[in-house]
């Protein structure tokens, strides 16, 4: 064996692994949706849908509040907050212009909250068609999110010719679920739902879907006919006893 056909077999030899993960991440560790298709349109799908979501939504609302309790505890300290709270004013998209703007601790707190239970049940549904959609089933895109580079997604089939847009595709329903949230907490859209849940907090008042869903006017190209198609999901079927505010 020549030099070069040894330097070609030890360059495949540190490839299979690279391959090996490559292959692992994309197909082993995809976590595909129930198929809730299966269940009959009607109160048993929707018992499924919610018993199925309600854990993931309590899941990751839990890693929120532990956020929300480490921004409480360093800015009642008085600690370097930039500093201390650097990982979080990436995850919650806090910008140079905010900060000149408004001191770090009040943009957190009004950020780094929970999503009420009801609101995302009644929004994956919404979004979703109960979790049948093309996107949900096969991108585990619950939410409607969207991406905008090559490949990064599902090309929509009625999507127009100038439009560049894909609907993201998620390795699970959770991630799916984790980006609507920091979605809803950090993006400049949706300051008004911010503000809303702000002030409950402010007045030490519980606050649900309902509340929140009058901030979400620019979720949907329906804008307020949207947010009131999510406060009657809620109403109709009592998600709010999902609801608990800590």
């Amino acid at each position: 064996m020549n030099i070069k056909d040894n330097k070609i077999q030890v360059g495949f030899i540190i490839l299979l692994p690279v391959l090996f993960i490559a292959v692992w991440l994309a197909f082993f560790s995809r976590v595909s949706p129930p198929d809730f298709s299966a269940h009959p349109a009607g109160p048993e799908r929707k018992m499924a849908f919610f018993t199925y979501f309600k854990p993931i939504i309590d899941d990751i609302n839990n890693e929120i509040t532990a956020d929300r309790e480490l921004v409480k505890k360093v800015c009642l300290e008085d600690k370097d907050a930039t500093e201390e709270l650097a990982e979080l004013v990436l995850k919650y998209r806090v910008d140079r212009v905010d900060i000149e703007t408004e001191s770090l601790c009040d943009i957190l707190l009004r950020r780094v909250d929970i999503i009420p239970p009801s609101l995302a049940l009644a929004q994956a549904a919404n979004e979703s068609a109960w979790g049948t959609s093309r996107f949900a089933q096969q991108g585990n895109n619950f939410f409607g999110q969207w991406c905008f580079e090559v490949g990064c997604g599902i090309v929509p089939k009625k999507r127009d010719e100038n439009m560049i847009h894909e609907v993201a595709d998620f390795r699970s329903p959770a991630e799916s679920v984790k980006s609507y949230m920091l979605n809803l907490n950090g993006h400049d859209a949706y300051r008004t739902l911010r503000t809303i849940r702000q002030m409950f907090r402010a007045s030490d008042a519980s606050f649900s879907g309902i509340e929140l869903s009058y901030g979400l006017n620019k979720y949907s190209e329906r804008g307020e006919e949207y947010g009131e198609e999510l406060r009657e999901m809620i109403r109709f079927n009592k998600l709010t006893q999902y609801d608990t505010t800590s």
